[in-house]
């Protein structure tokens, strides 16, 4: 290409190009000073407004900068503001337009009464309009606001005034009054942001409404007058132990007489203790101690129950319910071990279980069908000692009473006891699993299925025992 040429495009380019226009910034604070600006000559068409545009609190933009994703009204009182142009129009137009642009590209340009509004009550935007010649056009655009309801609800809320304030912020629920604080403590709406405390005090709030009080409280510094009845709704500082509390929750559901509201309870703490809980930020901890003690004092109810002279069925059943879903909870916390123990040891509640109706005791093989089940699982560990002696106290009587539990399930899954009890069987030493696998054998083809079905576990025991492996001699 040759130079005249070259020459001739850059001369093109330069005309269309639009000329540099200067600009000036100002230091933004509540109590502004007059700014000291240098008008200048326009060079435009006439009516163009000032375009005061709000991209980024904290720092200085040029009008063409790029957007960016923080929000303009968040903290905006706080840092500097971008570059402001005077009107070109020679003074035609007297003061001020706000145009507010969302992220989404919405647009809501304020009124006259609005500007009004907010300026009377805002002293951030007092502020801002106190920096400016009003003798000459300015517009303040605030560029990819996040909260755009919430800005133009905050400015439905300066209309309202004292009993109404709290009949408006009802109408519109608890995230508007949340949107309304956040906008009004962004433009320091003192008397926005202490409607909206009162009124989202006294209101019920869901979790997610909670998360965002706490982080907007946290991000704010805002009077603790208004803010302490608030915070005391979330703040545990003061609470007892959350430990000795759910023993005490616990307590409260074994000591219950009716048996739908404690199955309900049941679950209901269940899900709490559960280490994958909604309810737990955490994994809480549980009172060892005060859950065992819990234990003893249903076993010392159980005994004097069996020894009343016309046992209760319906009471016995409620405390060894009540002992079956302690056992899940210290099993479930890997703390069972000790559970067993004290299960294993309960020599006077095994002769009762003797001389007692089946329709009384057969709960009590409730309770071992958890263990034998834990132990199937390799849920508890205990040695191969104390693994004999709870088969050598509870697995006779489990034998008697499984087809009175298969009657009445009560939500135990009968197969899967079966084979877990095998499975806890095989634990054993193999002289040990002889001796139980044999009176197995005896009771089973006696009652058939009045008797659980050992007999996969059985014939690994045999095999293991008689049939030799390849190879052996």
């Amino acid at each position: 290409m040759s130079t005249s040429t070259t020459s001739a495009g850059l001369r093109r380019t330069a005309a269309r190009r639009p000329a540099i226009r200067p600009t000036w910034c100002c230091s933004f604070s509540l109590d502004p000073q007059t700014p000291h600006s240098k008008p200048y000559s326009p060079i435009a068409k006439p009516h163009s407004l000032t375009s005061r545009r709000i991209l980024s609190p904290g720092r200085v933009s040029p009008i063409d900068s790029d957007p960016i994703d923080s929000d303009p009204i968040q903290d905006l009182q706080e840092k500097r503001l971008s570059s402001v142009e005077e009107s070109r129009d020679g003074g035609s137009f007297r003061g001020f337009r706000v145009r507010l642009k969302g992220r989404e590209g919405e647009v809501v340009i304020l009124s006259e009464k609005e500007k009004e509004m907010i300026c009377e009550n805002s002293e951030v935007f007092r502020g801002l309009i106190g920096r400016m010649d009003l003798n000459r056009g300015f517009e303040i655009e605030l560029d990819g606001v996040k909260g755009l309801e919430g800005f133009k609800a905050t400015i439905g809320l300066m209309r309202e005034a004292g009993r109404n304030e709290m009949r408006w912020l009802a109408k519109i629920g608890v995230s508007g009054a949340i949107e309304i604080l956040e906008v009004s403590c962004s433009i320091r709406f003192e008397r926005g942001i202490a409607a909206c405390l009162k009124y989202v005090e006294a209101a019920p709030w869901t979790e997610n409404e909670e998360e965002k009080l706490k982080t907007l409280l946290k991000t704010y510094s805002l009077n603790k007058t208004l803010t302490q009845d608030i915070v005391s709704r979330f703040c545990t500082a003061s609470l007892t132990s959350s430990d000795n509390l759910t023993v005490h929750l616990i307590r409260s559901i074994t000591c219950g007489s009716n048996s739908k509201s404690r199955r309900e309870l049941h679950t209901l703490m269940n899900g709490i203790l559960s280490s994958s809980s909604m309810y737990q930020k955490d994994i809480a901890g549980l009172n060892k101690e005060g859950i065992y003690d819990l234990c003893h004092s249903v076993l010392d109810s159980l005994l004097v129950l069996f020894k009343e002279e016309r046992p209760s069925a319906e009471r016995i059943s409620q405390q060894l319910e009540n002992l079956n879903w302690l056992s899940e909870i210290l099993i479930e916390k890997q703390i069972g071990e000790e559970f067993v123990d004290l299960w294993i040891n309960q020599g006077e509640l095994i002769s009762m279980h003797e001389i007692s109706s089946p329709m009384v005791r057969y709960e009590m093989s409730r309770v071992s069908a958890t263990i034998f089940i834990s132990l199937g699982k390799g849920k508890i560990h205990i040695n191969g000692e104390k693994r004999f002696e709870f088969f050598n106290s509870w697995f006779g009587p489990m034998l008697l009473d499984f087809g009175w539990l298969r009657r009445c399930p009560k939500g135990l899954e009968m197969r899967m006891l079966e084979e877990y009890i095998g499975q806890a069987l095989l634990t054993l030493a193999m002289q040990q699993q002889q001796r139980f696998f044999m009176e197995w054998f005896r009771v089973f083809s006696e009652q058939g299925r009045e008797c659980p079905n050992l007999t996969r576990a059985f014939q690994v025991w045999w095999r293991r025992s008689f049939v030799r492996s390849v190879g052996q001699r």
